[in-house]
């Protein structure tokens, strides 16, 4: 399956427009996003978690990173409540799934493939002063790759840069920009030599964000 695999392309979602697909494992519906490959595959997805439902144990070959948007998503390795930011590096394994029910924006082969930085941040932490109206959660930054979630202010201007493409997710609040309105849930990919232009609405707006990723963007790797 190819799903907005033009990277060149500007791609907006809002994701409560898209409807729920059954995933193959029981009680577990998606959201696809973006997607390169079938089951096995470089994907962009929300991910609800029906109560008492969980994926069979598996080994994450090209890594996953992910946010907990509601309720608590759980592993072997502990409970991740709401506003948690996790990565699990290649070779990583687990079993998830999650007792009372969840939603999870996640992204799968997108890693480099030596990364094996476990990282884990609440996403609730206090932001820094960064830019007039913004404040800077750092959450993870290599060399090919920046993640960080900006906290904008009621009516801030804004300007990124992303000479590399970038992605947006609206965490809370709204905001204008040149592709359009953005709202909870709206996801805006930007490809390469792109700049994010934007306003904060009356409420402001909390935005993860992702820089420099897509020269890297390709299928993965299956034997």
């Amino acid at each position: 399956m190819n799903l907005n695999a033009d990277f060149s392309e500007i791609v907006l979602l809002h994701a409560d427009d898209i409807p729920w697909r059954a995933s193959p494992m029981p009680g577990v519906a998606r959201r696809m996003l973006d997607r390169i490959g079938d089951e096995v595959a470089r994907a962009t997805t929300i991910v609800r978690y029906a109560p008492d439902s969980q994926f069979s144990a598996h080994t994450h070959s090209g890594g996953e990173e992910f946010i907990v948007l509601e309720g608590v998503f759980q592993d072997e390795h502990g409970d991740y409540p709401a506003g948690t930011y996790v990565r699990n590096p290649p070779t990583s394994s687990h079993t998830p799934g999650s007792a009372e029910g969840c939603v999870i924006f996640v992204k799968l082969w997108q890693f480099d493939p030596d990364d094996r930085t476990q990282v884990r941040v609440d996403m609730h932490a206090t932001p820094t002063p960064d830019r007039p109206g913004v404040g800077l959660l750092p959450l993870f930054k290599d060399a090919r790759e920046e993640v960080r979630v900006e906290t904008w202010a009621s009516g801030a201007d804004v300007a990124i840069d992303a000479p590399d493409g970038a992605e947006f997710l609206v965490l809370e609040g709204d905001a204008t920009c040149d592709a359009g309105q953005l709202r909870p849930l709206s996801w805006l990919r930007l490809p390469i030599r792109s700049r994010l232009r934007a306003k904060a609405g009356k409420s402001g707006a909390r935005v993860w964000m992702k820089l420099g990723h897509l020269p890297y963007a390709q299928a993965p790797a299956v034997s």
